[in-house]
């Protein structure tokens, strides 16, 4: 068994460092590290990190297809990725040396066939017999349907696989509507979800929309969660800077986690916090600096929420 994640607009993620960020000025840049990226895929290589088994689908084509599976190869993750004929999109990361500050240009996905799409669900149903849960995640290719990540919760559930959810806009509307197990949105996802910029407003909202929980990140200020257990919100005692890409899929990861061992919601809420954090504080996304990780566990507080009538 293992835990499947699914990145349909997988990327190849690249990282410039300059020490200074300068708009319209050439910069020599310091340093460069690619990556196997998409949310998805960020998940789970945090989850292979933790010690979990996991299986990575989605698509992959062209060039940066190529090079993505060449560098998730010796990263634990299995994979089962699909070829499109199409090239798979890059992902461009510039951070700052000066401030920490990162700036993030993301190219659009390769255009997906029917024939490609149905191959991929062929693979999804297949892999879905072994999983202990899956997480669907990120942003919709060219070419396939608004409603895909509704339809694939529901093989999901047809399977009695729980399913995260991490996306946004009108994929994330129709995902939600087929009851996902949770939804893990940002603020801003949350808001074009709901329409309210009040965070318990929102979460709740959001939970009223389908989603059995909802674990919305608010950068610095943590996590703020509504469950058929309660809401809790759950924060570090500081904010941490750094390089914030894959931090929000590193909670996806905690939370996954969380989800498959069984743990009490505040727990949950507390790795997802403290795996976004140590996450922020690693180099490049799809990491996190583990010493930092084990420090924060205990530095992060959870406060449970009264719902109002």
């Amino acid at each position: 068994m293992a835990i499947l994640t699914v990145t349909l607009n997988a990327a190849l993620d690249i990282t410039y460092r300059v020490p200074v960020l300068t708009p319209r000025a050439s910069h020599r840049v310091s340093d460069v590290v690619e990556r196997p990226g998409g949310k998805g895929i960020n998940v789970a290589r945090v989850l292979a990190a933790l010690g979990y088994d996991t299986v990575v689908t989605g698509f992959a084509g062209g060039p940066a297809g190529t090079v993505l599976r060449q560098l998730l190869a010796p990263l634990a993750p299995y994979d089962a990725l699909v070829p499109v004929a199409r090239t798979s999109r890059r992902t461009v990361a510039v951070v700052d040396g000066s401030g920490g500050d990162t700036t993030q240009f993301n190219e659009p996905g390769p255009l997906v066939s029917p024939e490609e799409w149905a191959r991929f669900t062929g693979v999804y149903e297949a892999l879905l017999k072994d999983a202990d849960a899956v997480a669907l995640c990120g942003s919709l290719p060219p070419g396939i349907h608004v409603g895909a990540y509704a339809e694939l919760v529901r093989r999901a559930h047809a399977h009695d696989v729980p399913v995260v959810l991490d996306t946004d806009g009108e994929p994330l509307r129709r995902g939600i509507a087929a009851r996902p197990d949770l939804v893990k949105p940002n603020a801003d996802e949350l808001a074009g979800l709901t329409g309210a910029r009040e965070p318990l407003r929102a979460v709740l909202g959001a939970r009223r929309r389908g989603a059995r929980a909802v674990a919305a990140s608010f950068g610095a200020d943590g996590l703020l969660a509504a469950t058929a257990d309660g809401v809790w919100r759950a924060a570090p005692s500081a904010p941490v800077r750094g390089n914030p890409t894959g931090a929000g899929d590193s909670a996806v990861a905690a939370l996954l986690a969380g989800l498959v061992d069984g743990v009490p919601w505040p727990e949950r809420l507390v790795r997802a916090v403290a795996l976004s954090a140590a996450t922020v504080l690693a180099p490049a996304a799809g990491e996190f600096d583990a010493a930092a990780y084990e420090r924060l566990l205990t530095d992060v507080t959870v406060v449970r929420h009264t719902e109002p009538n």
